[in-house]
């Protein structure tokens, strides 16, 4: 590439361009390189397969934020957001540009993070490495080549994954590994991991930065709408289907994971997808294995023989295997990545203790409890340290890790857009019946599936629905189709006992966690929240 070429690829970057640069290639050129870099191998199908080492999934304690004067009033301190010095901010990402300018070849992407022209931004990404812009490119919007001549970044990351962090750059002590970014400069520096979702988890961080002032609501949910162009909505955390449940054949598929609503409409932040593929079923999601299995997927820490056959049940790398694919591996997809106001709004929860049911209808009143409270549970096998009970998460929003703004500024303008545009929201819980992790099984998909269709389709509104006495959840009586005990989870015990003794363990960690947000919500709210003495 010329000098001049060299020159726009890294505009605003501060990085100086290297022996050889390659900006904006395609799949198969990206794909290429990484071969040749011997970066990873393919699949027998063809998809690129990458190994992350080290880091398999987000390093959530090294993440920190530039305590920038213009902008310290206004975020989240704490856990999530932790303090950066700006001067150790400017001395990490001047060290990160002098690493990336050193190597022998970058990789750059020019990219779009948000359909809605209304309020996208154009994002940058300098890496060393073939698969991570491959990654980037299949994850972000891909612009028109006619608009990449004249694209300049509003957001730039410095991606230097094999670079380790020092001590002087004020990250977490003893580790290696820095994610740092800075809302006043518009930049984020990534060093010492390789897992390609601190890339896409980044972006989302800033949009959730950037909307919120213009009136727009960003959110950690898949959304899809059907054929009467109904709009859903799918909040839910890691493993609790949000993916799977939104890649459904009968509806067109908006965006798997993050979204904005609008005074219009919902938005899609993003160009591709990012599924979690352990124990991936071809017959129960036949889309996403789909797009897993063909060239120009990038594989993510997922088991292959010598011939590359994946073996999607192997978890001994990581149980948090993943596959990244343009959204248009999807066969029903909406064009353009925006779709009208949602009519019905999912939070998924993935409940391991096995007493939550599997579909409820909330109130408006409890959809801002739930969506507060972020709740699903852990289970043995998906992170390190777990033991064999389940362990109750409440992240609140469902994404407290991407949030930049204290919580309350998201879950108040969710309340004013269901009662704006009148949503009908849903717990749904794909998690566990007739017992706990351990004792009962896993949620049928096939009747969540149902369950959903008859809530999106207007049916399951026209049933007699009763509350059920330890969470004060409205259930459906009955639904055709449906085993009466699957609807009540408490008769899917067969011990009666240890249900409700189940019941007022997970009331009790409900109503613990309440009081970190009690003080922020409305009387409504609060009557609405779930009790141990309920």
């Amino acid at each position: 590439m010329t000098d001049s070429r060299n020159a726009a690829a890294l505009s605003g970057t501060g990085v100086a361009a290297p022996a050889t640069l390659h900006a904006n290639l395609t799949a198969t050129g990206l794909t290429t390189h990484a071969l040749r870099r011997n970066e990873g191998r393919l699949s027998a199908d063809g998809a690129f397969m990458a190994v992350t080492g080290q880091h398999t999934g987000r390093s959530v304690q090294d993440k920190f934020v530039a305590d920038d004067p213009e902008t310290t009033k206004e975020i989240w301190w704490g856990k999530v957001n932790q303090k950066l010095d700006p001067a150790k901010f400017e001395t990490f990402t001047t060290d990160v540009r002098g690493y990336l300018a050193g190597q022998p070849e970058l990789f750059t992407q020019d990219l779009y993070a948000g359909a809605d022209p209304e309020h996208r931004i154009k994002v940058r990404l300098v890496t060393p490495n073939a698969w991570h812009a491959m990654f980037a490119r299949n994850m972000f919007i891909r612009p028109p080549v006619e608009e990449l001549a004249s694209f300049e970044p509003d957001y730039v990351i410095l991606h230097a994954p094999e670079m380790e962090a020092k001590a002087e750059y004020g990250g977490r002590p003893n580790s290696t590994t820095l994610i740092a970014l800075s809302f006043a400069k518009k930049i984020i520096a990534i060093a010492g991991t390789s897992y390609a979702g601190e890339i896409k988890k980044s972006i989302f961080t800033v949009m959730n930065w950037i909307l919120p002032a213009k009136g727009v609501l960003p959110m950690h949910c898949s959304a899809n709408v059907g054929k009467q162009g109904d709009t859903a909505l799918f909040f839910g955390l890691s493993g609790t289907g949000k993916t799977t449940l939104s890649s459904d054949p009968e509806r067109a598929l908006i965006g798997d994971d993050e979204h904005g609503w609008t005074k219009t409409g919902v938005f899609n932040f993003e160009g591709g997808c990012y599924a979690k593929v352990i124990k991936l079923s071809k017959e129960a999601e036949p889309q996403i294995w789909d797009a897993s299995h063909r060239f120009g997927a990038v594989l993510e820490n997922v088991v292959g023989d010598e011939r590359g056959n994946l073996d999607l049940e192997d978890g001994s790398l990581t149980e948090n295997t993943r596959s990244c694919y343009p959204i248009e591996f999807i066969p029903n997809t909406v064009q353009g990545g925006m779709a009208g106001l949602p009519k019905n709004v999912v939070m998924l929860t993935a409940d391991a203790f096995g007493v939550l049911p599997p579909i409820s209808k909330l109130t408006p009143a409890q959809a801002m409890y739930h969506f507060m409270s972020g709740y699903t549970a852990k289970v043995a096998g998906t992170e390190k340290g777990l033991g064999k009970e389940p362990q109750a998460t409440f992240s609140t929003c469902f994404g407290a890790p991407f949030l930049p703004r204290h919580p309350e500024t998201y879950g108040k303008m969710l309340a004013e857009l269901i009662e704006r545009d009148g949503a009908q929201v849903w717990l749904v819980n794909t998690g566990w019946t007739g017992g706990a992790y351990g004792t009962g099984k896993r949620m049928s998909i096939q009747h969540t599936r149902a369950l959903l269709r008859a809530a999106l389709d207007g049916s399951l509104a026209k049933v007699e629905f009763v509350q059920e006495p330890f969470f004060g959840l409205s259930i459906p009586k009955a639904l055709p189709g449906i085993p009466a005990e699957v609807l009540n989870p408490r008769e899917s015990w067969a011990d009666k006992a240890a249900y409700d003794k189940t019941a007022r363990d997970l009331q009790s960690r409900f109503e613990a966690n309440f009081e970190t947000f009690a003080g922020a919500v409305s009387e409504d709210v609060k009557k609405a929240a779930i009790k141990a003495a309920a």
